[in-house]
């Protein structure tokens, strides 16, 4: 079985009061087969056993579907890969000699909390001020009650595959949500079932956005470049005109 000998240059700050530093770590003997976060486990084991202080970040489902694994790998969030989060990268894309710059996500909305974990709780209230859906719960509903176009189902349920990880917000230069915001706005503006509360969900949405100290969107893509579910910018230019229109029906009422 292959191994990897690597440096690690780890951004370290014990709370967002101290003063944060890069610090190098010597990750021998690394399987191939190994995922970046067990290569992270590996190391931290060792700097336990030597008496140190494990190096801290945020993970659970490993299997790219939560989006809590947010890193940013030499630069890129989640790394040059594209499609994937960094429990899905593995080190086989590395090779022995390699220097890996490992860094927090980097956003005002994003406060550090610990080394390499940051509060992305500002998502969360992005979405609670987009609010319900007016729906009747209890039996489900026949398949064909509420007819929906393929092209806007389709649209739909690729928005809804965001899973909120804020990689777009770190590879933005305005530390932009447009692309989360615009997401989880259109999975449910895009379907029926969704329309009668449209105008209050953009409006609520993007002010909260706005309020949590967001930057605005300037168009240069970087977060469809390193969104891991690939979520498209159609999605932003949807959400400026639903915005548009419901600012204006809004100044009428």
């Amino acid at each position: 079985m292959s191994k990897l000998n690597l440096t690690l240059k780890v951004w370290r700050q014990a709370s967002q009061k101290e003063e944060g530093r890069i610090e190098t770590y010597d990750a021998k003997d690394i399987p191939i087969e190994a995922s970046f976060l067990e290569m992270l486990d590996i190391v931290n084991e060792r700097v336990i056993n030597d008496g140190g202080e494990p190096i801290h970040f945020d993970h659970d489902c490993r299997e790219g579907i939560c989006g809590q694994c947010s890193l940013t790998v030499n630069g890129i969030p989640h790394s040059k890969d594209r499609g994937i989060t960094v429990c899905q990268l593995h080190m086989r894309k590395f090779k022995s000699g390699d220097t890996i710059w490992i860094e927090p996500f980097r956003a005002k909305a994003f406060p550090l909390l610990r080394d390499l974990i940051v509060d992305r709780s500002a998502f969360d209230r992005i979405v609670a001020a987009g609010g319900y859906i007016d729906v009747r719960t209890g039996s489900a509903q026949d398949a064909n009650a509420l007819p929906v176009a393929k092209t806007k189902a389709d649209a739909s349920m690729d928005a809804a595959a965001c899973i909120g990880c804020g990689a777009c917000v770190a590879a933005c230069k305005n530390a932009s949500a447009m692309l989360f915001v615009s997401a989880k706005a259109a999975h449910l503006n895009l379907l029926p079932q969704g329309a009668p509360e449209k105008d209050a969900r953009v409006l609520g949405m993007v002010r909260k956005m706005e309020e949590e100290g967001f930057g605005n969107c300037t168009n240069f893509y970087e977060c469809e470049a390193v969104c891991p579910k690939e979520i498209s910018v159609d999605n932003i230019a949807r959400l400026n005109r639903d915005f548009a229109i419901a600012s204006a029906r809004e100044a009428l009422v």
